[in-house]
């Protein structure tokens, strides 16, 4: 005489082995990866976490998890909630960089933390991993661009607080002969000297890289501007620095026209 289980029994029995079967690290990570192409971000970061929970070594679980919360990131937003994704989002890459990852994960990792600085606007810690990020990958443009953007921006605004103080026009340069303006001057030729320099020098390494880099181009023009209103007291060097300012403008416009064409012609 066979022995008949009841049917509510077998319900139970099977509804507790199914989600045994399906709660598997990779099974969570490809839910997380649907959920995020469709652009339901919660839920993939449940899944990516789920994943690397489940299975703690699982680094590209935990390089979806930071991608994911990095989408649920809004840059400007100080709210508290705003601050915890995007905390969350570093601990995630930051686990990554713990982990037995490859170059180009711990590269991604790098610039993914370095970014989340930058819109914090924590210049040091950007600079930091942007450096990391280099570090690991030399060949890589985008991390000299990155870094000098960051020192364009740690120069431009104290230099433009103290003209506005002066009461300068924009066309106006900061003249040695007058007392005040030399001060000034001095002052941010001790601050920002360096940063130009190394500014300069990390662009032109970017387009060494990649000679198509219209945005570093862009950038190297602002930065020869802002070094030409530190040559204060060296008028040809200004001049030079204006020269190359305005040819960096022209090479900067050749290069999108003729990307542009490019990508025209490929249409």
């Amino acid at each position: 005489m066979k022995c008949k289980l009841p049917l509510l029994l077998l319900l139970f029995i099977f509804c507790a082995f199914i989600p045994s079967l399906a709660q598997t690290s990779q099974a969570e990570l490809q839910l997380g990866v649907s959920a995020y192409k469709e652009s339901r971000y919660e839920e993939a970061v449940q899944h990516f976490a789920k994943a690397a929970d489940l299975d703690p070594s699982n680094v590209n679980a935990q390089m979806y998890l930071a991608t994911a919360l990095v989408s649920q990131y809004i840059p400007g937003i100080e709210s508290a909630e705003n601050k915890s994704v995007a905390d969350r989002a570093i601990a995630a890459y930051q686990k990554v960089l713990e982990m037995d990852a490859n170059t180009g994960q711990r590269v991604n990792s790098c610039k993914g933390i370095a970014y989340i600085y930058l819109n914090m606007k924590q210049w040091d810690d950007a600079a930091k991993y942007y450096q990391m990020a280099s570090d690991l990958d030399p060949n890589d443009p985008e991390p000299y661009y990155s870094i000098a953007v960051i020192d364009w921006t740690r120069c431009y605004q104290p230099r433009m607080e103290a003209r506005a103080r002066l009461k300068m026009q924009p066309d106006e340069y900061l003249d040695a002969k007058k007392s005040s303006q030399k001060k000034v001057c001095h002052e941010l030729q001790a601050k920002n000297r360096t940063i130009i320099e190394d500014g300069i020098s990390k662009l032109e390494k970017a387009i060494q890289l990649w000679p198509e880099y219209d945005d570093a181009m862009a950038y190297l023009n602002l930065m020869y501007r802002e070094r030409a209103d530190l040559e204060c007291e060296d008028l040809a060097a200004r001049q030079r620095d204006l020269k190359a300012a305005d040819e960096w403008v022209d090479k900067t416009l050749a290069t999108k026209k003729r990307k542009a064409e490019k990508a025209q012609v490929l249409q």
